[in-house]
Order: C-alpha cells, then structure tokens, then sequence
C-alpha cells in the first residue's frame, strides 16, 4: 500500500492495551485511517476537505 504522510497514532488512543488504537496519514489530497494494531489491513481514505465532516459525524454519532 502506498499512502503520503507518515502514519500517527491518535491523541485520542490512550494506554492501556491499545484496544481503540488508530493511525492517520495526512497527504494534500485525502487523509489516510487503520488499524494501528492491523496496519497490513483496509485502510480508509477520505478527501482532505471532507475529514472534518466525517470526525464531527463520527463524534456525533451519526456514523
């Protein structure tokens, strides 16, 4: 798989065992989201302009 950026964990993973850990990648043109615990597996790819929208979606429970 070839992404652009490099892979972070969330601020938002926490210690513990990791058990909602999760990466993005930033490029210019999408923003890149796995597993940190599956990194070889799906990764979602949303447009840049649109991950805004999707994290309040998500905090809101709308997704």
């Amino acid at each position: 798989m070839t992404t652009h950026g490099t892979w972070r964990k969330s601020s938002y993973s926490g210690g513990g065992d990791g058990n909602s850990c999760v990466e993005i990648a930033n490029s210019t043109t999408r923003v890149s989201i796995r597993d940190s615990k599956a990194p070889a597996r799906a990764t979602l790819r949303v447009p840049a302009g649109a991950f805004g929208p999707f994290i309040a979606a998500v905090k809101s429970g709308q997704m």
